[in-house]
C-alpha cells in the first residue's frame, strides 16, 4: 500500500511537471488579485467618514439597527432577499463604508460589491459592536 501511494504521488508530480497529460508547458500562476476591499479599525472608518463622496452602508437587519447606528447610515438589510439587486443598483462613484454587527455580512458585502464593480469599498472590522466600545 505504501509503495502504491508513494507511486501515485511521483506520477502526479511528474505529470504536473511536464505540464499535463497533453504534455504542454505548464502554465505559471496568475498574478494574486489586489484584494476586493479593505478592513478598517473603528478610527479609521470614523477618519473615511469625512472624505467627500462616502456612503455609510448599514447592512444589518431593522431590529439590530433599531438598538442604535451610525449617524447617517442608509440602512440595507443583509438578509433581504432583494439585497444582491439592491446593491448592484447602487451608485458605483462613491466611496463605501460598510459595517454589520460584527463584521461578517459587511465584508460579505463588501465581496460582493467589489464583483459588481464597485472599487471603493471598506468594511468595518468588529462591525457596530467594535464601533460602540471605541
Amino acid at each position: 500500500m505504501k509503495y502504491l501511494i508513494l507511486f501515485l504521488l511521483l506520477s502526479t508530480a511528474a505529470c504536473a511537471q511536464s505540464g499535463g497529460e497533453s504534455g504542454a508547458p505548464s502554465e505559471s500562476p496568475a498574478p494574486a488579485a489586489p484584494p476586493a476591499y479593505q478592513n478598517l479599525s473603528p478610527d479609521e472608518f470614523a477618519a473615511r467618514m469625512q472624505d467627500g463622496n462616502v456612503v455609510i452602508l448599514d447592512v444589518r437587519t431593522p431590529g439590530e439597527v433599531a438598538g442604535g447606528k451610525i449617524d447617517g447610515a442608509v440602512e440595507l438589510d443583509f438578509r433581504d432577499p432583494d439585497f444582491a439587486a439592491k446593491v448592484a443598483a447602487l451608485d458605483r462613484e462613491p466611496t463605501y463604508l460598510v459595517y454589520c454587527a460584527s463584521g461578517g455580512r459587511s465584508s460579505q458585502t463588501c465581496e460582493l460589491m467589489s464583483e459588481a464593480g464597485f472599487k471603493k469599498t471598506y468594511n468595518l472590522e468588529g462591525g457596530y459592536t467594535a464601533w460602540k466600545g471605541r
